[in-house]
């Protein structure tokens, strides 16, 4: 399966570096265009075998499916300029645009006879260049084959869940927004950490050993997180005495309400 990834961005750069990582789409077959040619050399050197492009219709045309990463405003302009060279009967077209739905695809890929090809949202986080993206994975007209093989991609990326439509701005919200949410509990513990003692660089290693042992913990007993937190929290401990102090400035809260708000646009 060849893919052709429009807009060497962020999130396009992150997902060729993250395919190129795995084993299922060989680097050969990666095919990424952007206007500017710096975001694209720099792929190029490291992934030699990527194949670079200016012109978005070469990518496209060479393509069994075709990503688009570019800014929001830009995706119309861009599938009108790649739709006449676009073969429906064999390939797909995915968005990680956010904020974009099925049905505004649809209409910007029907060229007048109502044939438009299989359609996906697909909405992951940059942790796909280190293959540990959350992904979501939202279609239309698609094939349970083409859905299995677009997961079989995904999840050897990171983890890949198939949604409907309606659960990708709640997904976004955990996963996407998530790892900023994540990232800034870091910060909070770093800073933590320089206050009790510890230099920064040390707090920061501390506390990312820390959360890689609770997903770890979580993974391998497949409990609710409760259930971990009881194991550590004896009667009258430390652990009690900072959870309650930390429910009290409203962690909890904090972090529904933070999850919430990202939902909303």
């Amino acid at each position: 399966m060849k893919i052709a990834i429009i807009g060497a961005g962020n999130m396009g750069g992150a997902l060729a570096r993250g395919l190129a990582k795995g084993t299922i789409i060989p680097t050969a077959d990666i095919y990424v265009a952007n206007p500017s040619t710096a975001k694209l050399e720099a792929l190029k050197e490291e992934l030699p075998d990527i194949n670079i492009t200016t012109d978005n219709c070469e990518a496209a045309a060479s393509a069994d499916m075709v990503v688009l990463a570019v800014k929001p405003w830009k995706v119309e302009g861009v599938l009108g300029e790649i739709r006449p060279h676009l073969d429906y009967s064999r390939q797909s077209v995915a968005s990680m645009v956010g904020g974009l739905g099925l049905a505004q695809l649809t209409e910007w890929l029907d060229r007048g006879d109502g044939v438009v090809p299989a359609t996906y949202l697909i909405i992951p986080n940059t942790a796909i260049a280190t293959i540990s993206s959350m992904t979501f994975i939202a279609s239309a007209r698609s094939t349970e084959v083409q859905d299995c093989v677009l997961l079989d991609i995904f999840g050897e990326l990171g983890e890949a869940m198939l949604v409907e439509e309606g659960q990708i701005a709640a997904g976004t919200s955990l996963a996407s927004c998530g790892i900023a949410y994540a990232l800034r509990y870091v910060r909070a513990a770093m800073e933590g950490g320089v206050e009790l003692g510890f230099r920064a660089d040390d707090a920061k290693r501390i506390v990312m050993q820390t959360l890689r042992g609770a997903v770890d913990v979580l993974a391998a007993n497949d409990t609710h997180p409760e259930a971990e937190i009881d194991r550590v929290t004896t009667p009258g401990g430390l652990t009690i005495k900072g959870l309650n102090a930390m429910e009290a400035a409203g962690f909890s809260h904090s972090v529904i309400e933070g999850l919430r708000a990202s939902t909303k646009r």
